[in-house]
């Protein structure tokens, strides 16, 4: 993908305070990041997701995964001692 895909694909996801008590959601709607991946985690297909949400687009589900892969790119773990 290239680096304009990505950034136009995770400008689709919004945190507003205001909004869903500040969590990451799809173009400001009422929809979370969350909710999406619990959706496709729990078995519901892309394409149930797009008719049940007719609001969503097909960009917005690929934004969502997007956003979910560099925020688990960013973890980090250390080694703690005890002792």
């Amino acid at each position: 993908m290239h680096k304009q895909q990505t950034a136009d694909l995770l400008d689709r996801i919004t945190v507003n305070p205001d909004v869903m008590v500040g969590k990451p959601t799809v173009r400001g709607l009422r929809i979370t990041v969350e909710q999406i991946l619990k959706a496709l985690a729990g078995g519901i297909t892309v394409e149930d997701l797009l008719e049940d949400y007719p609001e969503l687009e097909r960009e917005d589900i690929q934004a969502v995964l997007l956003y979910a892969s560099e925020r688990i790119g960013e973890e980090q773990v250390f080694a703690v001692n005890a002792g």
